[in-house]
């Protein structure tokens, strides 16, 4: 499957739109997602890591105690892709906002 081709930035900008909660910064795709605890949170990224998976398209995260923060960039495309508003949108389903 050919990866897809970087978003321009106009074209990041509207898709971000439709994203609340997240942010656009140092070029990646930002969000923080806070959960009541560590088992809540870690279950989260559990869930947000089969969807990675099933996109072919990993997230870099961390996690501290009940927040998770993620930023999306598709590396070898050398920015945003649909692939990382496609996961954005995702994790903030399974996140349930």
């Amino acid at each position: 499957m050919p990866r897809p081709a970087r978003l321009s930035d106009a074209d990041a900008g509207e898709r971000l739109k439709s994203l609340p909660g997240w942010t656009i910064a140092g070029g990646k795709l930002h969000r923080v997602f806070q959960f009541r605890d560590f088992t809540e949170a870690f279950g989260f990224m559990a869930r947000v890591a089969l969807l990675a998976e099933k996109l072919d398209h990993h997230p870099d995260w961390q996690n501290v105690y009940n927040r998770v923060t993620i930023d999306l960039v598709t590396h070898d495309a050398g920015g945003l892709t649909v692939l990382d508003f496609e996961l954005a949108a995702k994790a903030s389903a399974a996140a349930g906002s």
